[in-house]
């Protein structure tokens, strides 16, 4: 019978035995977990207890520079060409309704003058015509004042081209003075009215109607003295010739 094999059993059997020992000890008592809840967690390195724990402090948060706002991507980056046609058709419509519009105001508005101007026209033309209390009619006077402006060219066909120009304007004024005085006086007001915009030509309107009216009433004065001078030559000669008569018998 061979010893070797007896040998190797026996130098086996205490080394299985250390291995064994070495197991049971270490083997851990408690299921040891790769992620435990944070309030497990404790400090390998710290023996003390919970109450005695040091309480870590707060750093303060660090302050964040201000950045402004980065601009939002333009519409036309992320719209469709649908989006982008739709909005091209209504700058379009708004185009043409914003230049059309304005110009059915200014039609309207040139309208508006046109009967404004109208309006005030007609009713200037009707404030000329004398009231039905003056018992003036424009037709039938009308009618004479221009044939004795006709008259006035006839009779100075063969003057001057200044005489032949004043003599009709002389002869009408003076008969539609005489023939239509309210609707003269009408027409005078009106254009006083318009002088009276232009301070010069009123100025000089002033000094012409003040001229004619003083050549006027000082023609009066004067034929009035004329006329009782030659009632008195006249008186006188007819005395004389009473007395005459009366000798002569």
């Amino acid at each position: 019978m061979s010893f070797r094999p007896m040998l190797q059993r026996r130098a086996v059997a205490p080394i299985a035995a250390t291995l064994l020992a070495g197991g049971i000890v270490a083997y851990p008592r408690h299921t040891a977990y790769a992620e435990s809840p944070s309030d497990a967690r404790k400090p390998i390195y710290d023996d003390y207890p919970d109450e005695l724990a040091p309480v870590p402090t707060k750093k303060p948060a660090a302050t964040i520079p201000y950045s402004p706002p980065s601009e939002a991507p333009s519409s036309t980056e992320t719209s469709s060409p649908t989006d982008l046609l739709t909005a091209q058709i209504r700058r379009a419509r708004l185009f043409l309704y914003a230049h059309s519009l304005a110009a059915e105001n200014s039609f309207n508005d040139f309208l508006s003058r046109v009967l404004r101007v109208e309006n005030a026209f007609t009713n200037t033309v009707a404030s000329l015509a004398p009231s039905p209390e003056s018992g003036e009619r424009i037709l039938p006077g009308g009618v004479y004042v221009i044939v004795s402006a006709m008259a006035g060219s006839i009779v100075s066909r063969n003057r001057g081209i200044i005489l032949r120009t004043a003599t009709p304007l002389a002869f009408g004024t003076v008969a539609a003075w005489s023939l239509l005085p309210v609707t003269m006086r009408n027409i005078s007001d009106l254009a006083w009215e318009y002088e009276k915009r232009v301070p010069v030509v009123a100025d000089n309107h002033l000094k012409a109607h003040n001229y004619i009216q003083h050549v006027y009433t000082t023609g009066v004065a004067h034929s009035k003295m004329g006329r009782v001078m030659l009632e008195d030559k006249i008186g006188e000669a007819r005395e004389y010739l009473e007395e005459w008569v009366r000798k002569g018998r």
